[in-house]
Order: C-alpha cells, then sequence, then structure tokens
C-alpha cells in the first residue's frame, strides 16, 4: 500500500506576485504523489486560479488582509485554527508578514507537527518609526520560538534574520526568489513588438518599473528620479496596481510630467513587454530579493535598483547592475542618466545580469529544498515523538 500524502498548507496574506508568486509557483513542483497543497490566502486571483487548475485546494479566508486591524485579525486568527484543525495538516508554511504571524500561531494552537515560515523580506524597515520598529522585531522574535524551519529568500534576507534573532543557525536556510521560465530576450526585434504592445514610440528611451504600487516600493521616488533626469524626453513606464496609482498621477501631473510617467496598472503579458525597456529601475525602500529584477536580467535589461536587503545578491555593482542609496531620488537619477547615456556599460551589465540570473532561480529547485525541509522536519518530530 502507497504511503499516505503529506498535507501541505502554504498560508500567504495576498497570492498575487511576490510571495504569493514563490508560494505557488514552489508548490507547484512538489511531487503530488507525495504530497496534496492547500493555499490558504486571502483573496482569490490568478495565481490561486492556476492552483485549481493545477489541482491544488485553495481556501479564500476573508478575514485575512494586509493592514493591522485587530478585530479582523482575532477573527482570521480563530478561523486559520480551526482549517488547521479540521483539514489536519502535516505542515503549515507560512508567507508574508500577517499570514505569518497568524499562521503560525493558528498552526501551533493546532498542533500541527511542522511550521515552517519564509521570510521574503521584513515588516521592519529603517523607515518606520523606532517603536513600531522595535514591536516587530520583538513579534518576530517570539514567533521564532514556535518556528522549525526558516527560508529567506537571498543572503541579505538570511543574515539579517540571523543577525535579529529570528532563526536559528541550524533551522534556516537561503532559497532563491523563482520566476516563469518564460522570457523573451531584449533585441531590435522584441523591443519593437513590445513597445508596439505598450503603444511607446521605437526613438524615446525608456526606463521600467514592475511592482506593487505601495509605500515600499516607492514609485514617487521614481517619479522624483525622472523629475531630476537630464536624458532627454526620458520616459518612466511602472507596470502594477496599487494604493499609489492615483496619487501618483495627480503629482506627476502637477509636475508637468503627466505624460512621461507613464502607469500601465496591472498586466498578464510581463515577459512579453519588459523587452519594451532600455533599464529596468527598483526604487524600492525596503525589499527582499524580487522576482521581477530575475525577470528583467533574463531578457537582458540592465538594471539600478535601491541598495536594501537581499538586492545586492543579484544587482552586482558593475557587474549586472548600479546600486544606489534607498530615499535617494538624486541618485537614482544619476544611475539612470549614465547607463542610459552609456551603451558599452548598458551592454556590459546586460550580459552579466544573465548570467546571475540562469537556472539557480527555477522554481524546481525551490521544491526540492521544500521537499527536503517538509520531509526531516516530519522526520525529527516523528523521532521526537518516539523519544
Amino acid at each position: 500500500m502507497s504511503s499516505p500524502r503529506i498535507e501541505v498548507a502554504q498560508i500567504v496574506t495576498r497570492c498575487i506576485a511576490g510571495a504569493g508568486g514563490v508560494a505557488f509557483r514552489g508548490a507547484l513542483h512538489l511531487d503530488p504523489e507525495r504530497y496534496r497543497v492547500t493555499i490558504v490566502t486571502g483573496e482569490g486571483g490568478p495565481l490561486t486560479d492556476r492552483a485549481q487548475e493545477a489541482g491544488m485546494r485553495v481556501v479564500i479566508e476573508p478575514f485575512l488582509v494586509s493592514p493591522i486591524a485587530p478585530r479582523r485579525d482575532a477573527m482570521a486568527l480563530s478561523r486559520l485554527t480551526d482549517i488547521c484543525r479540521r483539514d489536519a495538516f502535516d505542515v503549515v508554511h507560512t508567507h508574508s508578514a500577517k499570514a505569518g504571524a497568524l499562521g503560525r500561531i493558528a498552526a501551533r494552537r493546532a498542533g500541527v507537527p511542522v511550521v515552517v515560515h519564509t521570510y521574503h523580506g521584513f515588516p521592519f524597515h529603517d523607515f518606520q518609526d523606532p517603536v513600531r520598529h522595535a514591536a516587530y522585531v520583538t513579534i518576530e522574535r517570539r514567533l521564532a520560538r514556535i518556528t522549525d524551519h526558516v527560508l529567506a529568500i537571498g543572503t541579505g534576507v538570511a543574515a539579517e534574520a540571523l543577525r535579529r534573532g529570528l532563526a536559528r543557525p541550524t533551522n534556516l536556510r537561503t532559497v532563491p526568489p523563482v520566476v516563469e521560465s518564460e522570457v523573451v530576450l531584449r533585441d531590435p526585434f522584441s523591443r519593437s513588438a513590445a513597445r508596439a504592445l505598450l503603444g511607446l514610440p521605437d526613438d524615446l528611451p525608456v526606463v521600467g518599473a514592475v511592482a506593487r504600487a505601495d509605500y515600499q516600493k516607492a514609485p514617487e521616488h521614481l517619479l522624483a528620479a525622472l523629475a531630476r533626469m537630464r536624458t532627454p524626453d526620458v520616459l518612466v513606464a511602472w507596470v502594477g496596481d496599487g494604493p499609489l496609482l492615483e496619487p501618483l498621477r495627480k503629482r506627476a501631473s502637477d509636475l508637468g510630467l503627466g505624460d512621461r510617467f507613464l502607469m500601465l496598472g496591472e498586466r498578464s503579458d510581463v515577459a512579453q513587454i519588459l523587452p519594451a525597456f532600455d533599464v529596468f529601475a527598483l526604487p524600492s525602500r525596503y525589499e527582499g530579493l524580487p522576482c521581477a529584477i530575475v525577470e528583467a536580467m533574463r531578457c537582458g535589461l540592465p538594471v539600478v535598483a535601491t541598495s536594501v536587503n537581499s538586492v545586492p545578491d543579484l544587482v552586482v555593482p558593475g557587474v549586472s547592475g548600479v546600486l544606489v542609496p534607498p530615499g535617494r531620488p538624486d541618485a537614482m537619477a544619476e544611475a539612470l542618466d549614465g547607463v542610459l547615456a552609456d551603451p558599452a556599460l548598458a551592454d556590459r551589465l546586460s550580459r552579466g545580469g544573465r548570467e546571475l540570473a540562469g537556472e539557480s532561480y527555477d522554481a524546481q529547485r525551490l521544491s526540492d529544498v521544500l521537499d527536503d525541509v517538509y520531509r526531516s522536519g516530519l522526520s525529527a518530530r516523528s523521532l521526537a515523538m518516539a523519544g
């Protein structure tokens, strides 16, 4: 008789690009003969539709939301605990700050044998109020006590987790972000085709960004950089939805940049439109190691990004990109101008980025790590119970 499948819950606040994408793609390549995966999230979307098509079960828990909301959070914790008890998961694997906190507590209350958490970044960062920053660090340290295994996206995040006491050296593993295998290499033909899709002219330089328009990603800093750039007629295209889109649109209009800062919204054809850009920009205040950078480098785009968390794993100055300090639109403007003005530099960074963003960022490699972590965690639990 075959052994029963291992029941795994992937709990993520929002199952969208970023944490949701990594959770989905890692689970997608687990052996279906060995694992049965349930995704628990606060909202559905294209990724949850794909998860269901792949045979995963999806549970939408509407009380699981990103903003701090005590009543909703208490209800979410209660309902997550009930879900963990009802479905008798062998492993609960959490992602993102809110789901990471509530999901881990719920799993322990329900007696789940193995609890795993992935740090895609941190809920605390240098731009926070010091009291809130300290509170978040304290909460994460307490959660570490009920976490069997910790995964960190990139070495910068892993090092920070160790330094802050959020993981033990023996239960921490560094994993890459994972991206779709589809890639369209940037060349004159794909560049023209992508610009036709976006309605952009062929003869103007374009800086592109793919990210949610929110506080973390700092799109207003890229707008401020555009206002300082010296490159004639340069356009900036922001791909992604988010709460700052409308304020950005108004600010761009006030600066007289409404026709040069293009907000393209959420798109499902990112791989096809990336070649439209001449440089990829990441102005974030804080990060893990974004999948968007991997995708941009595989496309062949030089990258200018802020030097936060694990971003320097991929954006190596002078090799695969240019790093600038976060919160410095003047430095971002100077770096973008420099890359656009120097085709030899742009070509060297493009080649270096493609080399670094190779096969190590494929989903199968992450799934192999998950398989090892889940099985070793369950084996250790069985030994402990037997002893």
